[in-house]
């Protein structure tokens, strides 16, 4: 395996198969990364075996993903309205949730914080139910534009209101690492469900909002891909207003609107050039992939990405 030098590589693609944090890392080292994300179901536990290991430069961590570590608790999981509370007491407890993830990755070395801000809220998970009219019937069915009108008229009516109470808590985080003297960014991740928060715009109109502040783009290639192809944005056009703020990258490719594959392996597209520029200017790189990618699957898709990025 070739050393991966800048890239790094989240344990969500091996974090099930271990119970121990050290051999998940040690897993990982023999990919030939030296930087990890750890995700928001690495445990207490599993933190405190790769503490040492950290402590001895055996690893770096690059990243963490906000709730880390694991918070068993469904209100405050990565799918929730986490920032956006409109009852000001879980909105003050996911402020100080996202306070804690901070000087966790404050302690590890890590220069970024992986956040999902938040959510519309629907009765049910109307993405679910578009992503299996968008299988079974197509993006352009009556069924489809039906169901997609009802959930982008109230996400375009509600969404404002969550927007602003997410930038409310991003200022009062941000000033909490200013007070700390903390080197580490928060990036606002494009998101996998299309009444999550943010869009590409809404993403651009935090960061402006909060000029000055250590808030970024986390730009998830392979989430804005599926919500190009379900109409929520124009991922590529609306890339060019944020290309410039961007934190972070999750690296990984989609299949229609299955995402966290080895990009260029399983699609067998060039579709995935349109981000290599992206991936080589984002001070974190981080490879986001499925269990099912073998090991050389990943070295072949990095070896490419690699290529790709020598050319430009």
């Amino acid at each position: 395996m070739t050393t991966k030098g800048e890239f790094s590589f989240s344990t969500c693609w091996n974090i099930k198969r271990h119970t121990s944090g050290r051999e998940m890392i040690e897993e990982i080292k023999q990919l030939g990364f030296s930087q990890v994300e750890l995700n928001y179901n690495v445990t207490k536990q599993m933190l405190a075996s790769i503490l040492p290991m950290i402590e001895k430069e055996e690893m770096n961590i690059s990243s963490v993903h906000h709730v880390f570590p694991f918070y068993d608790d469904k209100e405050y999981d990565p799918d929730s309205i986490m920032l956006g509370f409109e009852d000001e007491s879980k909105r003050k407890k996911a402020v100080t949730l996202l306070k804690e993830t901070i000087d966790h990755a404050a302690h590890l070395g890590a220069k970024g914080v992986v956040v999902h801000p938040g959510e519309v809220p629907f009765s049910y998970n109307i993405d679910k139910t578009l992503k299996e009219i968008y299988h079974s019937k197509g993006r352009n069915s009556i069924e489809y534009k039906q169901l997609w009108s009802e959930m982008i008229k109230k996400r375009e009516r509600e969404s404002k209101f969550y927007v602003k109470r997410i930038q409310d808590s991003l200022e009062e985080v941000s000033e909490y690492i200013a007070r700390k003297q903390y080197n580490v960014g928060i990036g606002l991740e494009t998101r996998s469900r299309c009444y999550q928060i943010p869009t590409l715009l809404e993403a651009n109109q935090l960061i402006n909002e909060l000029k000055g502040a250590p808030v970024y783009l986390w730009y998830d290639i392979g989430h804005a891909m599926m919500m190009d192809r379900m109409g929520l944005y124009d991922n590529l056009q609306d890339l060019q207003l944020v290309k410039d703020k961007i934190l972070g990258v999750h690296i990984h490719e989609t299949i229609e609107l299955s995402d966290h594959w080895c990009p260029y392996i399983h699609s067998q597209s060039e579709d995935f050039d349109s981000f290599i520029e992206v991936i080589k200017e984002a001070p974190i790189k981080v490879y986001e992939l499925k269990s099912v990618c073998t090991p050389e699957e990943i070295e072949r898709s990095h070896k490419m990405i690699k290529k790709k990025i020598s050319t430009i």
